[in-house]
């Protein structure tokens, strides 16, 4: 008789309790993964933190209230954001937030939403050029021409209908009443307003709104803005066609075209922001999450830490340090004059980009003797890129925002479309309109972003996520050209270990683009032995004032702790750490 072994069931139990483990490890994870101990907002103005507090309170999540401080920013920071401007917003999903109409499998996940402005259909590069194909003066920069089709109503929109809990009706009323009661002028708004004075008086709504007859408001002034309310009150009843459709639309179409601009109700209506995967990357132990194309922010800064990767700053001294840096810094941007654009519109080989062995290339060209060869030619620089707004927020779900959002220059094109208050962007001059010419953050660019109909303008804005297994970093910041170089400087601090939200906000800043070939720093951020070895290095130097505007959150997993950090550049007022449970406000009960 043949052997015949006997049946053994074990496999068949251990396949059974796999499949037991497999059902059951995602709820026991999901209900053992660490959650927030309360809630935390940094944004530029202390008014656009407490309505997203307000938000919270009233058991609106993370994307409610980046809704709620996006547009009272909107309203009391027009020199640096509103409803005539575009932007960026990073987000991680929690499952609890998933998109409302999804059908997939609901896990955390990390989207970027491109609210960026675009090119209206019927305009060319021509339009931006004289006679003799050169650049006309402010073309690009002032003016209803100077404007592309706006994306922030989109992208607000877009976010209450697919990850809010509330309606725009609640969200939006901060703001509204803002604009219509009105806000105090204080001393970031004499600035700007100094800056932007001459433009700001030639258009006529713009003058009677954001001017005291003529001149710039003393502080104390009162800055009210009726129209805006009621263009808030129509986006905030009807969604995306309260903006892009009906009334506004119409108001847009006739006074943009009326005063020289060439937007059509089809621009407006065919307006849709678009959801990207962000980039990913890492440094040493951090992992990143940044701003995809068309912002160049996220691959500008993967790749400036992948060059420095393995490079030892742990054991230069400071000057050394820099050195390797900044170097790191023009390399990086060097790449993004050459390669990057709209990526709707042209091909580009963003894996590479990303690359460790692409960045081992790119690091081996760092000498610690001299400058890396890199062709190209000095151009001066035009605007400091002040301007900008940025906010983070983290709800008690683990949801969190990054937003970066920009009318481009300061009180955008300085012109405010008659009976609606929405002053415009003007983005066109991010565009490149002639190969070679810098734009006004002295800034060049390649055919990738070569102005065409419908396009995307590249974008410096850099909103971002930092991670590690116990830390979370929520941070962006205004900034113009000088974004990127911020933020990086920030993500070094965070990957050291060194200081907290606090100090990584103070630090003082250098910079350098490529083009022009100079190094840019703030005052103490490079010490006179630090200059004199960048200057025997051939590195030109310039000092400027201090800028931007930093805006972090931290969630310490660790040690069960929130932080929130304003930079003290814009006065540092805009930050409030919650601890659960999130009370509601006194007028709520």
């Amino acid at each position: 008789m043949a052997y015949r072994p006997r049946r053994c069931f074990l496999p068949l139990m251990f396949r059974f309790l796999v499949l037991v483990c497999c059902f059951l490890l995602p709820s026991w994870a999901t209900a053992n993964t660490p959650r927030p101990p309360g809630v935390a907002v940094a944004t530029a103005h202390p008014k656009a933190t407490r309505a997203a507090i307000d938000i919270l309170r009233r058991g609106g999540n993370a994307f409610d209230a980046a809704i709620a401080a996006s547009a009272v920013l909107a309203v009391v920071e027009p020199y640096g954001h509103g409803l005539g401007g575009g932007g960026f917003y990073l987000l991680r999903v929690e499952p609890k937030d998933c998109p409302k109409d999804t059908k997939a499998k609901c896990e955390s996940r990390d989207i970027m939403i491109d609210a960026r402005e675009r090119a209206p259909m019927a305009i060319t590069a021509k339009h931006y050029l004289d006679a003799n194909g050169r650049p006309k003066p402010r073309a690009s920069l002032d003016g209803a021409l100077a404007a592309g089709i706006p994306g922030t109503p989109a992208a607000l929109v877009h976010l209450a209908e697919r990850y809010g809990r509330l309606p725009l009706s609640v969200t939006l009323a901060p703001a509204i009443r803002l604009a219509r009661e009105g806000f105090v002028v204080h001393p970031p708004y004499r600035q700007m307003a100094e800056w932007r004075a001459e433009a700001l008086r030639r258009d006529p709504e713009s003058r009677r709104i954001f001017l005291d007859d003529g001149f710039v408001p003393n502080d104390g002034h009162v800055v009210k803005q009726p129209e805006l309310a009621e263009t808030l009150e129509r986006l905030a009843a009807r969604g995306h066609d309260g903006f892009y459709g009906g009334e506004t639309a119409r108001r847009l179409v006739d006074g943009v075209r009326a005063h020289g601009g060439l937007w059509t109700k089809e621009d407006l209506s065919a307006y849709r922001v678009v959801e990207r995967a962000p980039v990913q990357g890492r440094y040493r132990n951090l992992r990143i999450t940044s701003a995809a194309l068309p912002s160049s922010g996220g691959i500008v800064l993967v790749e400036a830490l992948g060059i420095l990767e393995y490079v030892d700053l742990a054991r230069m001294n400071r000057s050394e340090r820099a050195h390797a840096v900044i170097e790191a810094m023009r390399i990086a941007y060097r790449d993004r004059a050459r390669f990057l654009g709209d990526p709707d519109f042209v091909a580009i080989d963003t894996k590479r980009l990303l690359s460790p062995i692409y960045h081992a290339r790119l690091r081996a060209l760092i000498r610690p003797h001299t400058r890396a060869r890199l062709v190209g030619q000095d151009r001066e620089t035009g605007a400091e890129g002040t301007n900008t707004t940025h906010l983070s927020i983290i709800d008690t779900e683990g949801n969190r925002v990054a937003a970066t959002l920009s009318l481009n220059t300061s009180f955008g094109s300085a012109f405010t479309v008659p009976g609606t208050g929405v002053l415009l962007n003007n983005q066109m001059d991010d565009f490149v309109l002639l190969p070679g010419a810098a734009n006004t953050y002295g800034l060049v660019g390649s055919r990738a972003n070569k102005l065409a109909p419908g396009k995307r303008p590249l974008s410096s804005m850099t909103p971002t996520f930092l991670e590690t297994d116990d830390r979370v970093v929520i941070l962006g910041t205004p900034g113009g050209s000088r974004i990127i170089s911020m933020v990086l400087l920030a993500t070094l601090e965070v990957a050291d270990g060194r200081g907290d939200a606090e100090a990584w906000v103070r630090k003082p800043r250098f910079h350098h683009q490529y083009l022009p070939d100079r190094v840019e720093y703030e005052p103490d951020a490079l010490d006179r032995a630090g200059r004199e070895h960048l200057k025997k290095l051939g590195h030109l130097q310039r000092e400027l004032r201090p800028y931007g505007n930093m805006q972090i959150v931290v969630w310490d997993k660790r040690l069960g702790r929130l932080q929130a950090a304003s930079d003290p550049r814009g006065g540092g007022e805009g930050k409030v750490v919650l601890g659960e449970p999130v009370k509601p406000a006194a007028a709520d009960r």
